[in-house]
């Protein structure tokens, strides 16, 4: 039994002896075969690498045999295109080297001409000298006996051709100039008629009326009461913050603002008109709506300012100048508007100037500045011909704008003639049927009345009232009135005006004293 099972131990010991055999010998075997499997794959792999480099070596000698054959192949071209180069330089300084070459020679020639003119002027100027000096010689002669049979010298028969020639051409230059005059008058007054046709034509502008009152609308009657207010408070303290007088009447639905300044008259219409919407109506109340009222004219009166440059076509003017341009809305001339005026008064000027060939812009400028001191003239006192001019120079305008605005009416010297058209433009926008109203009977009575201020005084020979009744023109018996006495009667005329009569404005006195000699020819 011990045996048996002794021998199964050793057959199975044996078994296991064989089986560890086998494994190792497969190891062994595995190991050789994947050994010579590696040996032959690096000996593969190196065949391959062997063979990329040869490649690599053919393929970079024949990139670089290529890249020389394009590299010698741009060279050539390099080279033909220099010599190419070269060539048309060569080509181009041979042709100006022959030009520079026929130049002197033909410069040479011209010089060979000339020393010969020279010589041929030089031996023709030798002999005019001689010519010249036998010429004189036989004047001399001439002369001599000239003078020995007229018994005159030269310098006496001289003076007596030079006074019959001198006398003959007097009377020919009057009448010549005498032609000329007329003709340019005639002349004159044409192109005058026809710039201010085509003026007058190109400008149309609204007609206005002058007025001293506004209406305010009332949704009721029982609003009246509400405005006067607890004895009368509202209405005085309206009436004292605006200075404008509040007229309650029976008439329906309206109250009337009375005031002879239209700013203020505005500013309580635009402050009445919102006290009347909003309902409440009390001092404190009053007092908020006028200084809104206030600001907003203010506001219009600068819009309308920049509108009136607008519609001109005028820029570059002070903001303050802009705005009291604005004022000149609110201001009316004899029921004519002084801010269309104004704007009328620079497009007939600007069209006149384009007409004539001179400054539109300056003409332009001058006409809507002309009457800027109609804006402050019941503010600071003298004229608005010298209130504007001055405004004009304290804003640095230029000087022609501010000769223009000094010479609208006359008062001083026009030195440009865009300030004569200027002129001529405020007559014309004035003078056009419909501009300006004013009472026909009061018109001529207070025309009636200047001259005969004038004529009351001794010496007085005759006298005329011109332009509206804005100038009076005396003249004066020479041999009763002379220069120190006309200086002292036109005074009087002055002083007796400013006391017996009312006039908007300023009247100018002109006294003429001209003594004339009159004969004829018979």
């Amino acid at each position: 039994m011990d045996w048996i099972e002794r021998k199964e131990e050793i057959a199975i010991a044996i078994t296991i002896a064989a089986a560890v055999i086998a494994i190792l010998a497969g190891i062994a075997i595995g190991y050789a075969a994947r050994k010579r499997t590696a040996e032959a794959q690096m000996g593969s792999a190196e065949e391959q690498a062997r063979k990329i480099i040869t490649d690599a070596q053919e393929k970079a000698l024949a990139e670089k045999k290529s890249a020389l054959v394009e590299a010698k192949e741009e060279i050539h071209k390099m080279r033909q295109e220099l010599d190419r180069d070269t060539k048309d330089r060569r080509n181009e300084l041979s042709r100006q080297e022959r030009r520079v070459v026929q130049k002197e020679e033909n410069l040479d020639k011209k010089m060979e001409s000339l020393e010969k003119k020279e010589q041929l002027l030089s031996k023709k100027e030798t002999r005019l000298n001689e010519s010249q000096a036998q010429l004189d010689s036989m004047q001399e002669k001439e002369n001599a006996e000239l003078e020995r049979i007229a018994a005159l010298t030269r310098d006496e028969a001289r003076t007596i051709l030079m006074t019959e020639l001198e006398e003959g051409l007097k009377h020919d230059k009057a009448i010549r100039i005498k032609e000329y005059e007329a003709q340019i008058k005639d002349e004159a007054d044409k192109k005058a008629r026809d710039v201010l046709s085509v003026a007058i034509q190109k400008c149309a502008a609204e007609h206005v009326a002058e007025t001293t009152v506004s209406v305010v609308t009332l949704p009721s009657d029982d609003m009246k009461g509400r405005i006067i207010g607890r004895e009368g408070r509202n209405i005085r303290t309206l009436e004292t913050l605006t200075g404008v007088d509040l007229i309650i009447d029976d008439t329906p639905e309206a109250v009337i603002l009375s005031g002879f300044d239209p700013i203020r008259r505005e500013i309580a219409k635009v402050a009445l008109e919102r006290l009347v919407s909003d309902g409440r109506i009390h001092p404190a109340r009053i007092e908020e709506m006028v200084e809104k009222a206030t600001k907003d004219v203010e506001n219009r009166i600068k819009e309308s300012g920049e509108q009136a440059m607008f519609a001109v076509g005028v820029h570059g003017i002070h903001p303050e100048l802009v705005k009291l341009i604005g004022r000149l809305k609110y201001r009316t001339s004899y029921g004519q508007n002084v801010l269309d005026h104004s704007i009328e008064v620079a497009h007939l000027a600007g069209v006149m100037a384009s007409e004539l060939g001179v400054d539109v812009n300056l003409a332009k400028r001058a006409g809507l500045l002309h009457d800027i001191g109609k804006a402050v003239d019941h503010e600071v006192e003298g004229p608005h011909v010298t209130i504007g001019a001055d405004l004009a120079k304290r804003y640095r305008e230029n000087k022609n704008v501010i000769n223009a605005i000094a010479a609208h009416h006359g008062d001083v010297e026009a030195t440009t003639v865009e300030a004569v058209l200027v002129a001529a433009a405020d007559a014309v926008s004035a003078a056009r049927p419909g501009a300006r109203r004013e009472s026909l009977e009061m018109y001529l009575k207070r025309l009636k009345m200047l001259e005969d201020i004038a004529e009351s005084f001794d010496g007085v020979e005759r006298c005329f009232a011109i332009q509206a009744g804005r100038e009076i023109r005396v003249m004066v018996k020479p041999d009763k009135i002379d220069d120190l006495a006309a200086v002292v009667l036109a005074h009087d005329i002055v002083k007796r005006i400013e006391k017996e009569l009312e006039y908007p404005g300023q009247i100018k006195a002109t006294l003429i004293r001209e003594t004339r000699v009159v004969d004829y020819a018979k």
